[in-house]
């Protein structure tokens, strides 16, 4: 079996030399294509007139009348507008697109001092009026950001103004909030992310403010901004308009991580009198004479095919990935349990240990890790280095206890040490976490990158993905997975390398480090003490209870800690994992560095509609040539494989060693191995299923989605091990205590919001090992020998084998 894996590794890396002299994909055109068309026209009075939206749909009120475009775009429908009586003295208006806000004044110098929340009533229109503002302010612009209303003007006496009210609950009224430094005019102002964008003087300046940061300068517009053509789009760009040679105006993206203004290749006529967000670009209105006329500009998302080079890589992947789980099935058709969970126990520690970088490394660490380095910089990275400090203290101390004990679930050694039903109870969290909170989004990744690059239906590649991954996991069992994942390894971190390289290559060494260093994007340690960020006390906490304290709870890694032939090799796959993560972690945050210097560079390159966790796909498909595509789309799937192999084949073997064989009389080693194998369809089906929904969903970054998840549902159940390895005390009743409250604290911190969501883990286990001890000294102590099950004593071999022997079969 190593010499085919070796085999196909040297027909991987021929091809990587080949694919090196092939022509980059780079095309002229930019990323993004934006499509123009005319809406019908409108009888005008002459007078100021208003555009603004309700609902999602253009709205147009004159001074005598009010339409709104027809669903089907093909003309105006007249909207009752007395309730706005007869002169509302509107003298301007905020929209996100679907909600709006009119700014009312009295005053020749269009000055606002008021503002009303626009409704539709049927088919009249009707202002609810808001509380008037503390201050009248001249050239105001606007924002609404989720239920919040913000307003930047200027007062009376020159001195700058922002305002926010809470549209919700306007009885608080107005809010001063810091107003922008060095003066200036307000010329739009757009909120997008947890910050909002200010635009001044025609664009000479720009400016981001946050409540965490305050203000801070951003790059100024390539020319003069169009009043109030900002628009949010996607989760880290803005669309403006501004005005070009020949009284012309073009299209133009802000990109709010890049801080790079970009053309996008559309040009209209200028003169534009207003302009509303609009489906996925903007609508302009232009006054000519005795009517308004109106147009779109709506942004496409340009893709690329693969072609059959890059197919053809794909291709032979998945049959490489197919056969091993052949392979693995006619050896051992009749095989036993241990074969089929545990490879017989004769894993390599070093294939052992490269599995376990590859469960590590799924495509959650291949996208949304360049992704959170793109978007923010490489604070995240020390969780890796923590990492690997703790994963030296599980190499000496932790593991060989687990492996003496000759388990295949490792929530046997919590029925040993405490009680049955603590082994089951913990054992069912642990699958609902690695279902629930791992496999849809291992599987959503990738497939989200297949869709991007080709527009292939993401539904489709995920069922492409999942199912092939079932098979040869079904088939093959530990030992398939094992094997493929050693090769996996080997054809994602490749892919990733080249992608590295290939931006090198195109920018230079130097301006990628300059550009690094400009945006402080290589930034790794964060000593704040506010526990809402990513500190490295928080990673050091994290890790000291989610590696050091309770590695064992991990059935996925543990699995293939346990298919070694003894505890020294048990050890030494741990040692060999720790050695191997940190490089890869550091190639994973390079990689979102420099795609921040190549986009930085090529602003134009970068389509405003994709989500940050479609950097790197973007990337694939639009810059690198056939062939290259193709292979590193198969580092895409062997990332997604990997992990997602392991956690079914872990989840199999825990519902067929912890549940099964308990409920079942006289359970065989054929029978656990034929119910293993069907539980490994339906684990991967289910898997499938929530990776479709997710598809479905707008979510900004899939690193702490995954990150608070697994807080949520497998950190209260995690302090068992270490109240069972680092005491004596501790008993079942106690530790049952501990779980269920450690449960509720977690849950009303993420309900609450009240820290980062990296800290779910560490308070769940920190809350179930103080409850849990505490709790189990108003119960009697153990009454069985504690020999070998803590870190305080260890038996030898042979008695560690009878007890897991009498304990159960297989387990």
């Amino acid at each position: 079996m190593i010499a085919i894996i070796h085999a196909i590794g040297r027909w991987f890396a021929i091809g990587l030399l080949l694919l090196m002299h092939a022509a980059p994909a780079w095309a002229a055109e930019e990323a993004s294509s934006v499509h123009g068309a005319p809406l019908p026209t409108l009888s005008s009075d002459k007078a100021p007139m208003v555009l603004v939206a309700v609902g999602g749909r253009p709205v147009v009120i004159q001074h005598g009348s009010a339409h709104i475009l027809k669903a089907d775009r093909s003309g105006w429908t007249v909207l009752d507008r007395r309730q706005l009586g007869p002169d509302p003295q509107i003298t301007g208006s905020i929209t996100d697109g679907h909600r709006t806000v009119l700014l009312l004044g009295g005053s020749a110098e269009r000055r606002t001092d008021r503002a009303a929340l626009l409704q539709l009533d049927g088919n009249a229109l009707r202002g609810k009026l808001l509380p008037p503002l503390p201050v009248a302010l001249s050239s105001a612009q606007g924002a609404i950001q989720g239920s919040a209303l913000l307003m930047a003007g200027v007062a009376d006496d020159g001195a700058s103004r922002l305002l926010r009210l809470t549209l919700s609950d306007g009885s608080q009224g107005w809010v001063e909030q810091p107003a922008w430094p060095g003066n200036g005019t307000p010329t739009a102002l757009v909120s997008q992310g947890a910050g909002i964008f200010l635009t001044l003087d025609n664009g000479r300046r720009q400016m981001r403010w946050t409540a965490k940061s305050g203000w801070q300068t951003r790059a100024p517009a390539p020319g003069p901004v169009i009043a109030g053509s900002g628009r949010p789009i996607s989760q880290a760009n803005m669309l403006y308009l501004l005005s070009e040679a020949q009284g012309s105006a073009g299209l133009y993206s802000y990109n709010m991580i890049t801080d790079a203004w970009a053309r996008l290749g559309h040009r209209q006529a200028g003169g534009v009198i207003a302009t509303l967000p609009f489906g996925n670009g903007l609508l302009s209105a232009w006054q000519r004479g005795n009517r308004l006329d109106f147009a779109t500009a709506e942004l496409e998302l340009k893709r690329r095919p693969l072609d059959l080079l890059d197919w053809a890589v794909i291709g032979l992947y998945m049959v490489a990935m197919l056969s091993v789980g052949f392979y693995f099935y006619r050896r051992s058709k009749h095989g036993s349990a241990s074969e089929f969970f545990l490879g017989s126990r004769t894993i390599p520690f070093w294939a052992a240990g490269v599995s376990m970088f590859a469960v590590n490394t799924s495509s959650i660490s291949y996208l949304a890790i360049p992704a959170k380095a793109f978007d923010t910089n490489w604070e995240y990275m020390m969780s890796k280095i923590v990492t690997v400090a703790g994963l030296i203290f599980v190499a000496i101390w932790v593991i060989p206890i687990f492996r003496r004990l000759n388990l295949v679930s490792v929530y046997n050694y919590l029925e040993l040490r405490f009680h049955p039903a603590i082994r089951m109870l913990v054992s069912a969290l642990s699958i609902l976490m690695h279902v629930g909170g791992r496999m849809g989004i291992v599987l959503f990744l990738p497939a989200l990158a297949i869709g991007t690059i080709t527009g292939t239906n993401v539904a489709l590649c995920i069922l492409i993905l999942g199912i092939c991954t079932i098979i040869y996991t079904a088939l093959g069992g530990m030992r398939a997975v094992v094997w493929t994942d050693f090769f996996q390894v080997i054809v994602l971190m490749g892919g990733a390398i080249f992608a590295i390289g290939f931006i090198v290559h195109s920018l230079g060494i130097m301006p990628i480090y300059e550009t690094a260093m400009q945006f402080d994007k290589a930034h790794l340690v964060n000593v704040s003490f506010d526990f809402t960020q990513p500190t490295i006390w928080g990673f050091i906490i994290l890790i000291l209870f989610d590696t050091v304290l309770t590695f064992p709870k991990d059935q996925v890694l543990m699995q293939r800690a346990l298919s070694t032939s003894s505890a020294k090799q048990a050890s030494r796959s741990i040692w060999l994992f720790g050695a191997v993560l940190l490089p890869g972690g550091f190639i994973f945050y390079l990689m979102g560095t420099v795609l921040f210097a190549y986009y930085r560079a090529n602003p134009g390159r970068l389509d405003p509609l994709l989500p940050i966790d479609a950097v790197f796909p973007a990337f694939i498909g639009t810059e690198l040539p056939h062939g290259v595509t193709g292979m590193i789309i198969a580092g895409l799937f062997a990332a997604a494989m990997g992990s997602l192999s392991g956690t079914i084949n872990s989840v199999a073997t825990l519902l067929s060693v912890d549940f099964y064989e308990k409920f079942t009389k006289d359970p065989t080693s054929k029978k656990t191995v034929r119910f293993a194998e069907w539980m490994t369809v339906v684990i991967g089906l289910v898997g499938i299923g929530i990776a479709i929904i997710l598809s479905t969903l707008d979510i900004h970054s899939l690193l702490d989605l995954t990150i608070e998840l697994f807080g949520l549902l497998g950190g209260s159940c995690a302090g068992a091990y270490t109240l069972g390895m680092f005491t004596r005390r501790a008993n079942w009743q106690g530790v049952a205590i501990g779980i269920v409250t450690a449960s509720l604290v977690t849950l009303g911190a993420w309900a609450l919001g009240l820290v980062h969501p990296y800290f779910y883990l560490a308070i769940a286990i920190v809350m179930s090992i103080v409850v849990g001890y505490a709790a189990s000294l108003f119960f009697p102590p153990p009454q069985g020998s504690l020999e070998g099950l803590t870190i305080f004593a260890r038996r030898d071999r042979n008695a560690a084998n009878r007890e897991a022997e009498r304990s159960t079969s297989t387990s």
